[in-house]
């Protein structure tokens, strides 16, 4: 199922270079504050995480949360979990953002950028549609409204694979 989302994800353009991680790996485990507490991925093994590395000052990022929204209320009941990591240096900057912008999934906190280390991550925002079994099912950067439509195609496929 991971080569179906990734040969997905190459018909439609998207990068599964930009990242270290490769489609197929273990996803490496993080553990951050969040808003209400510590967030740790390996909790929501289980689940589709859709991984989502954004800092306020990028424009494509502020696009892509009501997006991340509608998916989460739309595929959360049948497992789906976005989870977005914040990596500004200062935390006021996120702050501000976050007050200005509807968030109905997990954000995470990491101003050192060591999760983002640990995903190679070069470009904002970058995201990982990561399987129930904790693999990485798509690895994307960049947020464009063209790919919507087929960035929803594999979070259900990747729901759909771990039944």
């Amino acid at each position: 199922m991971c080569k179906k989302i990734v040969a997905l994800a190459l018909g439609i353009g998207l990068s599964v270079s930009a990242l270290a991680i490769e489609a197929g790996q273990s996803a490496p485990d993080i553990q951050l504050p969040g808003r209400t507490g510590t967030v740790k991925l390996s909790e929501l093994k289980g689940k589709a995480v859709y991984l989502d590395f954004w800092a306020s000052w990028c424009g494509p990022c502020k696009q892509s949360f009501p997006w991340m929204n509608e998916m989460q209320a739309k595929y959360g009941a049948k497992g789906l979990q976005v989870l977005a990591v914040n990596l500004d240096q200062k935390p006021e900057d996120a702050a501000g953002f976050l007050q200005q912008t509807k968030v109905d999934f997990l954000i995470a906190m990491d101003p050192a950028g060591q999760s983002a280390q640990k995903y190679n991550v070069k470009g904002m925002p970058s995201s990982l549609l990561i399987g129930r079994d904790g693999k990485v099912a798509l690895v994307h950067t960049g947020f464009h409204a063209a790919s919507k439509a087929e960035l929803e195609r594999a979070i259900v496929a990747a729901l759909e694979a771990g039944k």
